[in-house]
């Protein structure tokens, strides 16, 4: 099932792509977060309505706000970038959000997760370098995708904080809330109206993948998953998303890999397990390489 939902979400940038050639990013993502919130409310309103309380007014705002930002963000970049680039450059906030909780909880980050993040910029490097040279060059697409995933490791960081104070159904529920009313109020001010477009058949198509799988299907497989899978191990078939992403981009929306790039998204990819993976496990595996490598040369 994690597996399932990490290819959801993976498919989910390369549908995305196909749903804003019609509806711009903001009314779907308003489309998103509001058909979550009715779902969240017909499906758990008898446990989710007395767990709404007055003291997460603030929690509600800053984790709305935050996953309002990442969104935006992710969706504007994705609107020029290839869905699998998206994909790679979102899953540094891996690497990133040790950062984010060293800011919010005063909790220095492990070793690790500082090598983590030098090889995550080394691969950002490669993947920004211009073909046939050693230039660096970052689109708009990447810059904002970047952002998105700083965004996004402070959203995850706040989450993890106020999951622990109320309950977590409750914080998901006031999260699509309040990110609901900010999605709406962009729209209505920034983007244009909906309009006949928006109901052709590959657009529905696109945007019930989105709701129904992307959303819904994606997070129930989830949390059964992590039911019966440790966390870490989860962590690690989850982060597989980025990898279902880039396939299907290849596959469907016909991108093309230079080696400097995909030397990059390596490095990226490696920063994230490293990110996610327990020191311990770690450890142990570098010294069944160094028991390996010991017996061989006995031999």
């Amino acid at each position: 099932m994690l597996l399932c939902c990490a290819a959801l979400w993976g498919g989910s940038y390369l549908v995305s792509k196909i749903a804003m050639a019609a509806i711009t990013p903001q009314w779907l993502m308003a489309m998103r977060t509001g058909g979550a919130c009715l779902i969240m409310l017909l499906l758990f309103h008898k446990s989710l309505i007395p767990a709404l309380k007055k003291s997460m007014l603030v929690p509600a705002l800053i984790v709305g706000a935050t996953y309002w930002g990442t969104m935006v963000l992710q969706t504007k970049g994705l609107l020029t970038i290839d869905p699998g680039r998206s994909a790679f450059l979102t899953a540094s906030y891996c690497v990133l959000t040790p950062f984010a909780a060293w800011f919010a909880t005063k909790n220095r980050p492990h070793n690790i997760n500082i090598i983590a993040g030098v090889i995550c910029l080394i691969g950002v490097g490669l993947v920004a370098l211009k073909p046939g040279s050693l230039t660096l060059s970052l689109s708009l697409g990447d810059i904002l995708t970047l952002s998105c995933a700083v965004v996004f490791s402070f959203n995850l960081t706040y989450l993890g904080i106020y999951s622990k104070k109320f309950n977590a159904l409750a914080v998901t529920f006031v999260q699509f809330a309040v990110a609901f009313v900010l999605f709406l109020i962009g729209a209505l001010l920034t983007e244009p109206m909906p309009n006949a477009s928006w109901l052709e058949p590959k657009i529905v198509i696109s945007f019930l993948y989105l709701f129904i799988g992307a959303t819904t299907l994606a997070q129930i497989m989830q949390n059964i998953g992590l039911a019966h899978v440790s966390a870490p191990s989860a962590s690690v078939v989850m982060c597989t998303e980025s990898l279902f992403s880039e396939m299907f981009s290849i596959l469907f929306w016909g991108t093309t890999l230079r080696f400097t790039t995909l030397i990059g998204f390596a490095l990226i990819f490696l920063a994230v397990l490293m990110s996610i993976v327990r020191r311990s496990t770690i450890v142990n595996l570098f010294r069944r390489v160094e028991d390996w490598v010991h017996d061989h040369r006995k031999k």
